[in-house]
Protein backbone atom coordinates (compact mmCIF):
# COMPACT_ATOMS: atom_id res chain seq x y z
CA UNK A 1 0.00 0.00 0.00
CA UNK A 2 1.16 3.55 -0.81
CA UNK A 3 2.17 6.30 1.98
CA UNK A 4 -0.06 9.28 2.33
CA UNK A 5 2.49 11.69 1.54
CA UNK A 6 6.33 10.81 1.63
CA UNK A 7 9.97 12.37 1.18
CA UNK A 8 11.24 12.33 -1.87
CA UNK A 9 14.76 11.09 -0.96
CA UNK A 10 17.05 9.12 -3.84
CA UNK A 11 17.04 6.25 -3.86
CA UNK A 12 20.09 3.53 -3.62
CA UNK A 13 21.43 2.81 -7.08
CA UNK A 14 22.49 -0.82 -5.32
CA UNK A 15 18.91 -1.75 -4.16
CA UNK A 16 18.67 -5.51 -4.06
CA UNK A 17 15.77 -7.03 -6.21
CA UNK A 18 14.59 -3.48 -7.62
CA UNK A 19 12.08 -4.00 -10.70
CA UNK A 20 9.18 -2.63 -12.47
CA UNK A 21 5.88 -1.54 -9.92
CA UNK A 22 2.61 -1.83 -10.58
CA UNK A 23 2.16 1.90 -10.95
CA UNK A 24 5.38 1.96 -14.15
CA UNK A 25 3.43 -1.74 -16.31
CA UNK A 26 0.46 0.89 -16.12
CA UNK A 27 2.04 3.58 -17.18
CA UNK A 28 3.11 1.50 -20.00
CA UNK A 29 -0.42 0.25 -21.02
CA UNK A 30 -0.68 4.36 -22.27
CA UNK A 31 2.49 3.84 -24.30
CA UNK A 32 0.78 1.36 -26.11
CA UNK A 33 -2.14 3.09 -27.44
CA UNK A 34 0.13 5.56 -28.89
CA UNK A 35 2.55 3.16 -30.25
CA UNK A 36 0.08 1.86 -32.56
CA UNK A 37 -1.24 5.06 -33.25
CA UNK A 38 2.31 6.42 -34.73
CA UNK A 39 2.34 3.18 -36.85
CA UNK A 40 -1.02 2.81 -37.84
CA UNK A 41 -0.39 6.26 -39.26
CA UNK A 42 2.60 5.66 -40.84
CA UNK A 43 1.00 2.64 -42.37
CA UNK A 44 -2.01 4.41 -43.32
CA UNK A 45 0.13 7.16 -45.44
CA UNK A 46 2.42 5.03 -46.72
CA UNK A 47 -0.11 2.49 -47.94
CA UNK A 48 -2.19 5.87 -49.42
CA UNK A 49 0.32 7.48 -51.14
CA UNK A 50 1.34 9.92 -48.49
CA UNK A 51 4.99 8.60 -47.60
CA UNK A 52 6.66 12.24 -48.11
CA UNK A 53 4.40 13.21 -45.12
CA UNK A 54 4.44 10.39 -43.25
CA UNK A 55 8.06 9.75 -43.32
CA UNK A 56 8.79 13.38 -41.71
CA UNK A 57 5.96 12.88 -39.25
CA UNK A 58 6.38 10.07 -38.07
CA UNK A 59 10.07 10.45 -36.33
CA UNK A 60 9.03 13.28 -34.54
CA UNK A 61 5.86 11.83 -33.41
CA UNK A 62 7.60 8.92 -32.10
CA UNK A 63 10.37 11.07 -30.54
CA UNK A 64 7.33 12.86 -28.45
CA UNK A 65 5.83 9.19 -27.38
CA UNK A 66 9.52 7.34 -26.71
CA UNK A 67 11.09 10.69 -24.54
CA UNK A 68 8.09 11.32 -22.64
CA UNK A 69 8.44 7.66 -21.89
CA UNK A 70 12.39 7.11 -21.18
CA UNK A 71 12.54 10.76 -18.93
CA UNK A 72 9.71 9.48 -16.50
CA UNK A 73 11.52 6.02 -16.77
CA UNK A 74 14.91 7.55 -15.70
CA UNK A 75 13.44 9.49 -12.98
CA UNK A 76 11.12 6.16 -11.26
CA UNK A 77 14.62 4.61 -11.27
CA UNK A 78 16.02 7.02 -9.10
CA UNK A 79 13.29 9.05 -7.31
CA UNK A 80 10.07 6.58 -7.09
CA UNK A 81 8.04 6.82 -3.73
CA UNK A 82 4.92 5.70 -4.40
CA UNK A 83 2.86 7.51 -2.30
CA UNK A 84 -0.22 9.28 -3.25
CA UNK A 85 1.24 12.46 -4.66
CA UNK A 86 3.39 10.59 -6.59
CA UNK A 87 1.07 8.56 -8.25
CA UNK A 88 -1.50 11.47 -9.13
CA UNK A 89 1.61 13.20 -11.00
CA UNK A 90 1.94 10.16 -13.23
CA UNK A 91 -1.77 9.87 -13.34
CA UNK A 92 -1.61 13.05 -15.20
CA UNK A 93 1.11 11.63 -17.19
CA UNK A 94 -0.59 8.66 -18.19
CA UNK A 95 -3.62 11.56 -19.33
CA UNK A 96 -1.31 13.21 -21.59
CA UNK A 97 -0.05 9.94 -23.56
CA UNK A 98 -3.53 9.73 -24.11
CA UNK A 99 -3.97 12.69 -25.65
CA UNK A 100 -0.76 12.83 -27.86
CA UNK A 101 -2.11 9.07 -29.26
CA UNK A 102 -5.45 11.07 -30.68
CA UNK A 103 -2.86 13.49 -31.82
CA UNK A 104 -0.63 11.47 -33.16
CA UNK A 105 -3.56 10.40 -35.74
CA UNK A 106 -4.42 13.91 -36.48
CA UNK A 107 -0.75 15.16 -36.64
CA UNK A 108 0.30 11.81 -39.47
CA UNK A 109 -3.33 12.35 -41.46
CA UNK A 110 -4.39 16.07 -41.12
CA UNK A 111 -0.92 17.75 -40.34
CA UNK A 112 -2.74 18.93 -37.04
CA UNK A 113 -0.20 19.36 -34.70
CA UNK A 114 -2.59 21.30 -31.81
CA UNK A 115 -3.55 17.76 -29.72
CA UNK A 116 -0.12 16.14 -29.98
CA UNK A 117 1.74 19.41 -29.06
CA UNK A 118 -1.02 19.43 -25.89
CA UNK A 119 -0.33 16.25 -25.00
CA UNK A 120 3.37 15.90 -25.04
CA UNK A 121 3.32 19.24 -23.07
CA UNK A 122 0.78 17.97 -20.14
CA UNK A 123 3.04 15.18 -19.60
CA UNK A 124 6.15 17.17 -19.60
CA UNK A 125 5.01 19.91 -17.39
CA UNK A 126 3.98 16.99 -14.62
CA UNK A 127 7.85 15.76 -14.69
CA UNK A 128 8.76 19.32 -13.73
CA UNK A 129 6.57 18.75 -10.65
CA UNK A 130 8.15 15.69 -10.15
CA UNK A 131 11.74 17.58 -10.59
CA UNK A 132 10.79 20.55 -8.65
CA UNK A 133 9.49 17.93 -5.35
CA UNK A 134 13.05 16.52 -6.17
CA UNK A 135 14.88 19.55 -5.65
CA UNK A 136 12.94 20.33 -2.33
CA UNK A 137 13.89 16.98 -0.83
CA UNK A 138 17.08 15.67 -1.74
CA UNK A 139 19.93 17.92 -0.89
CA UNK A 140 22.38 16.00 -2.42
CA UNK A 141 20.29 15.98 -6.15
CA UNK A 142 18.90 19.50 -5.93
CA UNK A 143 21.54 21.19 -8.40
CA UNK A 144 20.79 18.26 -11.32
CA UNK A 145 16.96 18.30 -10.45
CA UNK A 146 16.75 21.94 -10.39
CA UNK A 147 18.81 22.22 -14.14
CA UNK A 148 16.12 19.05 -15.01
CA UNK A 149 13.21 21.33 -13.69
CA UNK A 150 14.18 24.68 -15.42
CA UNK A 151 15.58 22.76 -18.77
CA UNK A 152 12.33 21.03 -19.42
CA UNK A 153 10.00 23.69 -18.66
CA UNK A 154 11.93 26.61 -21.24
CA UNK A 155 11.47 24.10 -24.08
CA UNK A 156 7.92 23.47 -23.11
CA UNK A 157 7.59 27.32 -23.64
CA UNK A 158 8.94 26.73 -26.89
CA UNK A 159 7.06 23.61 -27.86
CA UNK A 160 3.65 25.73 -26.98
CA UNK A 161 5.03 28.50 -28.83
CA UNK A 162 5.52 26.51 -32.29
CA UNK A 163 1.82 26.13 -32.64
CA UNK A 164 1.66 29.95 -34.03
CA UNK A 165 4.21 29.16 -36.41
CA UNK A 166 3.46 28.67 -39.79
CA UNK A 167 2.93 24.63 -41.08
CA UNK A 168 6.10 24.92 -43.63
CA UNK A 169 7.93 25.93 -40.60
CA UNK A 170 7.15 23.55 -38.03
CA UNK A 171 9.79 20.56 -39.06
CA UNK A 172 13.08 22.38 -38.39
CA UNK A 173 11.77 23.98 -35.38
CA UNK A 174 10.29 20.77 -34.25
CA UNK A 175 13.97 19.12 -34.75
CA UNK A 176 15.77 22.01 -33.01
CA UNK A 177 13.38 20.98 -30.29
CA UNK A 178 13.52 17.82 -30.11
CA UNK A 179 17.62 18.33 -30.35
CA UNK A 180 17.49 20.64 -27.20
CA UNK A 181 15.13 18.16 -25.15
CA UNK A 182 17.87 15.83 -25.81
CA UNK A 183 20.21 18.14 -24.30
CA UNK A 184 18.81 18.89 -21.11
CA UNK A 185 19.62 15.72 -19.57
CA UNK A 186 23.52 15.98 -21.13
CA UNK A 187 23.69 19.55 -19.03
CA UNK A 188 21.51 18.31 -15.73
CA UNK A 189 23.55 15.27 -14.96
CA UNK A 190 26.27 17.90 -15.51
CA UNK A 191 25.83 18.61 -12.04
CA UNK A 192 25.78 15.60 -10.71
CA UNK A 193 24.41 11.66 -11.79
CA UNK A 194 20.92 10.95 -10.42
CA UNK A 195 20.84 7.66 -8.64
CA UNK A 196 19.27 5.36 -11.31
CA UNK A 197 19.33 1.79 -10.81
CA UNK A 198 21.01 -0.14 -13.73
CA UNK A 199 18.95 -3.76 -13.18
CA UNK A 200 15.70 -1.49 -13.25
CA UNK A 201 16.62 0.60 -16.05
CA UNK A 202 17.33 -2.73 -17.72
CA UNK A 203 14.15 -4.23 -17.61
CA UNK A 204 12.30 -0.73 -18.26
CA UNK A 205 13.76 -0.60 -21.52
CA UNK A 206 13.69 -4.45 -22.44
CA UNK A 207 9.98 -4.46 -22.02
CA UNK A 208 9.52 -1.11 -23.56
CA UNK A 209 11.32 -3.13 -26.52
CA UNK A 210 8.86 -6.22 -26.46
CA UNK A 211 5.68 -3.83 -25.86
CA UNK A 212 6.89 -2.61 -29.15
CA UNK A 213 7.63 -5.67 -31.05
CA UNK A 214 4.13 -6.84 -29.27
CA UNK A 215 2.74 -4.08 -31.58
CA UNK A 216 4.44 -5.50 -34.48
CA UNK A 217 3.01 -9.03 -34.44
CA UNK A 218 -0.58 -7.77 -33.64
CA UNK A 219 -0.20 -5.34 -36.91
CA UNK A 220 1.19 -8.04 -39.10
CA UNK A 221 -2.37 -9.99 -37.51
CA UNK A 222 -4.36 -7.14 -38.31
CA UNK A 223 -3.84 -7.24 -41.44
CA UNK A 224 -3.95 -10.66 -42.57
CA UNK A 225 -7.61 -10.77 -41.18
CA UNK A 226 -8.18 -8.24 -43.34
CA UNK A 227 -6.42 -9.73 -46.02
CA UNK A 228 -8.35 -12.85 -45.93
CA UNK A 229 -11.68 -11.35 -45.13
CA UNK A 230 -11.14 -9.80 -48.93
CA UNK A 231 -10.87 -13.48 -49.93
CA UNK A 232 -6.29 -12.91 -50.92
CA UNK A 233 -5.20 -16.38 -51.81
CA UNK A 234 -3.49 -17.87 -48.44
CA UNK A 235 -0.48 -18.24 -50.80
CA UNK A 236 0.07 -14.89 -51.69
CA UNK A 237 0.25 -13.73 -48.00
CA UNK A 238 1.71 -16.82 -46.44
CA UNK A 239 5.54 -15.77 -47.40
CA UNK A 240 4.70 -12.43 -45.60
CA UNK A 241 3.56 -14.22 -42.52
CA UNK A 242 6.62 -16.19 -42.43
CA UNK A 243 8.59 -13.28 -43.26
CA UNK A 244 7.20 -11.29 -40.40
CA UNK A 245 7.49 -13.91 -37.93
CA UNK A 246 10.85 -14.63 -38.83
CA UNK A 247 12.06 -10.75 -38.38
CA UNK A 248 10.26 -10.57 -35.29
CA UNK A 249 11.50 -13.56 -33.56
CA UNK A 250 15.16 -12.67 -34.56
CA UNK A 251 14.50 -8.63 -33.35
CA UNK A 252 14.16 -9.91 -30.21
CA UNK A 253 16.73 -12.62 -30.32
CA UNK A 254 18.91 -9.91 -31.52
CA UNK A 255 18.07 -7.57 -28.38
CA UNK A 256 18.49 -10.10 -25.94
CA UNK A 257 21.62 -11.89 -27.08
CA UNK A 258 23.11 -9.46 -24.58
CA UNK A 259 21.47 -9.13 -21.52
CA UNK A 260 20.24 -5.43 -20.90
CA UNK A 261 21.58 -4.93 -17.23
CA UNK A 262 24.89 -6.66 -17.65
CA UNK A 263 25.62 -3.43 -20.39
CA UNK A 264 23.94 -1.25 -17.75
CA UNK A 265 25.56 -1.78 -14.67
CA UNK A 266 28.88 -1.61 -16.69
CA UNK A 267 27.68 2.08 -17.90
CA UNK A 268 26.68 2.75 -14.61
CA UNK A 269 30.21 1.50 -12.82
CA UNK A 270 32.75 3.58 -15.51
CA UNK A 271 31.44 6.65 -14.77
CA UNK A 272 31.36 7.78 -17.82
CA UNK A 273 28.25 9.66 -18.69
CA UNK A 274 28.55 9.48 -22.17
CA UNK A 275 28.26 5.61 -21.94
CA UNK A 276 25.26 6.34 -20.14
CA UNK A 277 23.30 8.78 -22.98
CA UNK A 278 24.72 6.35 -26.11
CA UNK A 279 22.92 3.36 -24.42
CA UNK A 280 19.92 5.54 -23.52
CA UNK A 281 19.54 7.16 -26.68
CA UNK A 282 20.21 4.16 -28.87
CA UNK A 283 17.26 2.94 -27.88
CA UNK A 284 15.00 5.74 -29.79
CA UNK A 285 16.39 4.23 -33.13
CA UNK A 286 15.90 0.77 -31.44
CA UNK A 287 12.05 1.14 -30.72
CA UNK A 288 11.11 3.44 -33.54
CA UNK A 289 12.33 1.21 -35.98
CA UNK A 290 10.28 -1.61 -34.35
CA UNK A 291 6.94 -0.26 -35.09
CA UNK A 292 7.73 0.98 -38.51
CA UNK A 293 8.74 -2.26 -38.93
CA UNK A 294 5.31 -3.27 -38.13
CA UNK A 295 3.93 -0.54 -40.30
CA UNK A 296 6.30 -2.39 -43.28
CA UNK A 297 4.46 -5.81 -42.38
CA UNK A 298 1.27 -4.18 -43.05
CA UNK A 299 2.12 -2.99 -46.41
CA UNK A 300 3.72 -6.49 -47.77
CA UNK A 301 0.32 -7.70 -46.85
CA UNK A 302 -1.44 -4.91 -48.72
CA UNK A 303 1.03 -5.73 -51.48
CA UNK A 304 0.54 -9.00 -51.57
CA UNK A 305 -3.19 -8.37 -51.27
CA UNK A 306 -3.06 -6.20 -54.93
CA UNK A 307 -2.09 -3.02 -56.44
CA UNK A 308 -1.05 -0.15 -54.09
CA UNK A 309 0.02 3.68 -54.20
CA UNK A 310 3.45 1.92 -53.80
CA UNK A 311 6.11 0.86 -56.46
CA UNK A 312 7.14 -2.68 -56.08
CA UNK A 313 10.51 -0.73 -55.15
CA UNK A 314 8.91 1.73 -52.75
CA UNK A 315 7.17 -1.38 -50.69
CA UNK A 316 10.13 -2.95 -50.73
CA UNK A 317 12.34 -0.10 -48.81
CA UNK A 318 9.18 0.10 -46.77
CA UNK A 319 9.30 -3.63 -45.60
CA UNK A 320 13.09 -3.51 -45.38
CA UNK A 321 14.65 -0.15 -44.39
CA UNK A 322 12.90 -0.53 -40.69
CA UNK A 323 14.60 -4.04 -39.94
CA UNK A 324 17.77 -2.58 -41.21
CA UNK A 325 17.64 0.18 -38.52
CA UNK A 326 17.12 -1.93 -35.80
CA UNK A 327 19.93 -4.20 -36.45
CA UNK A 328 22.55 -1.85 -37.10
CA UNK A 329 21.24 0.32 -33.81
CA UNK A 330 21.34 -2.87 -31.36
CA UNK A 331 24.69 -3.37 -32.74
CA UNK A 332 25.87 -0.04 -32.24
CA UNK A 333 24.05 -0.50 -28.31
CA UNK A 334 26.31 -4.43 -27.87
CA UNK A 335 29.16 -3.81 -29.93
CA UNK A 336 31.42 -2.34 -27.13
CA UNK A 337 30.53 -5.02 -24.61
CA UNK A 338 30.57 -8.17 -26.40
CA UNK A 339 34.26 -10.11 -27.22
CA UNK A 340 35.51 -8.14 -29.65
CA UNK A 341 36.71 -10.01 -33.23
CA UNK A 342 36.06 -9.92 -37.28
CA UNK A 343 33.06 -11.65 -36.67
CA UNK A 344 31.54 -8.63 -34.31
CA UNK A 345 32.97 -6.05 -36.69
CA UNK A 346 31.21 -7.39 -40.38
CA UNK A 347 28.63 -9.25 -39.52
CA UNK A 348 25.87 -6.94 -38.76
CA UNK A 349 27.01 -4.49 -41.42
CA UNK A 350 26.45 -6.86 -43.89
CA UNK A 351 23.36 -8.27 -42.70
CA UNK A 352 22.27 -4.33 -42.66
CA UNK A 353 23.36 -4.72 -46.48
CA UNK A 354 21.67 -7.64 -47.23
CA UNK A 355 18.44 -7.13 -45.56
CA UNK A 356 18.27 -3.29 -47.75
CA UNK A 357 19.22 -5.42 -50.77
CA UNK A 358 16.32 -7.29 -50.20
CA UNK A 359 14.41 -4.41 -51.54
CA UNK A 360 14.10 -5.17 -55.11
CA UNK A 361 12.35 -8.80 -54.30
CA UNK A 362 8.91 -9.30 -54.28
CA UNK A 363 8.84 -11.41 -51.45
CA UNK A 364 11.44 -8.69 -49.50
CA UNK A 365 9.53 -9.40 -46.12
CA UNK A 366 10.91 -13.04 -46.57
CA UNK A 367 14.14 -12.19 -47.62
CA UNK A 368 14.94 -10.15 -44.94
CA UNK A 369 13.64 -12.78 -42.36
CA UNK A 370 16.03 -15.28 -43.76
CA UNK A 371 18.79 -12.96 -43.25
CA UNK A 372 17.99 -11.87 -39.76
CA UNK A 373 17.39 -15.44 -39.12
CA UNK A 374 21.07 -17.07 -40.80
CA UNK A 375 22.47 -13.72 -38.64
CA UNK A 376 20.99 -15.07 -35.64
CA UNK A 377 22.18 -18.85 -36.39
CA UNK A 378 25.76 -18.21 -37.57
CA UNK A 379 26.21 -15.82 -34.33
CA UNK A 380 25.39 -19.08 -31.97
CA UNK A 381 27.88 -21.08 -34.27
CA UNK A 382 30.70 -18.48 -33.37
CA UNK A 383 29.50 -17.98 -29.42
CA UNK A 384 29.66 -21.95 -29.50
CA UNK A 385 32.84 -22.34 -30.93
CA UNK A 386 34.43 -19.82 -28.65
CA UNK A 387 33.02 -20.43 -25.96
CA UNK A 388 32.34 -16.69 -25.43
CA UNK A 389 28.53 -16.52 -24.91
CA UNK A 390 27.71 -13.36 -24.15
CA UNK A 391 30.86 -12.53 -23.30
CA UNK A 392 30.93 -8.94 -22.06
Amino acid sequence: MSRSRAGMSARDPGEAHRSSTPLELFFDLTFVVAVAAAATGLETGLVEGHASRVLLIYPLMFFAIWWAWMNFTWFASAYDVDDVPYRLAVFVQMTGVLILAVGVTRAMSHEDFALAVLGYVVMRLAMVALWIRAALADPAGRRTAVRYAVGIGVVQIGWSASLGVPLHERAPLFILLAVLELCVPVVAEGAGRTAWHPRHIAERLGLFTIIVLGEALLTTSAGVRAALTQRVALHAILPVVIGGLLIVFGMWWIYFDLPSERIAERVRGDGRISGAFLFGYTHYFIVASVAAAGAGFAVAVHRAAGPSHLTNLEAGFAESVPVAIYVLAVWLVHRPYKTPGWWREVAAPLAVALILGTSVLSSTLLASGVVISVLVALNLAVVRRRGASRSL
